[in-house]
């Protein structure tokens, strides 16, 4: 088994009823149906930090290729295999490759706006919500992009349509889940989505996942971006 628990390595339960746990980093008491199997647990924030060395990166790079800017992210030091930290990348990276591409847009202030809302979809929201919060990401890039309020009329419904067709891709694969698949199915359909409604070529190359041997769930050939399927 590969190690999952941040703090003893062990793998990971899912509880059907949130109990109240104690951040075994920070100390914060919240309710969750996640720990691992010798009972400790991690809170979003204490499993997010970093994310201001994805704001570095992101400011300094010149790529159009969200998927390329992705894996730079996913390398970072701070980054886990499976974690809510993704529910930021994901539109961290397209916002990044949207302004390269020539999206005309303030990136520093979207990337914080982007950390913001990001950071407040749970670990855990693919199985327990039924939303994958990597496609989730997808929906925020382009509600930030848009300008998308609870009142607006058509960045309204492209936020959700984005988020849709995310999870749509997410869903057809199946689980259990992984961050990694997950990031890049709705990194996918964005690239898509957004050359046909806003009109912004974002750069697209093949994914192939160096990730699956840090993954106890991967689902092997099942995966659209195995390596076993190359060549």
């Amino acid at each position: 088994m590969k190690e999952e628990c941040l703090i003893c390595k062990a793998p990971l339960e899912y509880l059907k009823e949130d109990v109240m746990m104690e951040c075994e980093i920070c100390h914060k008491q919240e309710s969750s149906k996640t720990r691992c199997v010798n009972g400790h647990y991690v809170c979003n924030d204490c499993h997010t930090q970093g994310l201001d060395c994805v704001v570095r990166l992101c400011m300094e790079e010149t790529s159009k290729n969200p998927i390329t800017i992705m894996n730079k992210m996913m390398r970072l030091d701070f980054c886990h295999m499976h974690g809510p930290e993704h529910h930021v990348m994901v539109g961290a990276a397209l916002l990044t490759a949207y302004k390269n591409a020539g999206g005309d847009i303030d990136l520093h202030s979207l990337l914080m706006e982007m950390i913001s809302r990001g950071k407040k979809v749970p670990g855990g929201a693919c199985g327990f919500w039924g939303a994958c919060g990597a496609g989730i990401s997808s929906g925020m890039f382009v509600s930030i992009i848009s300008g998308s309020t609870p009142l607006a009329k058509e960045p309204f419904a492209l936020s959700h349509k984005m988020t849709a067709a995310s999870l749509e891709k997410i869903g057809e694969i199946g689980g259990p889940r992984c961050c990694k698949r997950n990031s890049y199915l709705s990194i996918l359909a964005a690239i898509d989505f957004v050359r046909q409604h806003f009109g912004i070529e974002m750069e697209q190359s093949e994914v192939v996942c160096d990730f699956a041997t840090q993954n106890n769930q991967c689902i092997g050939k099942r995966c659209p971006f195995s390596r076993t399927k190359v060549g």
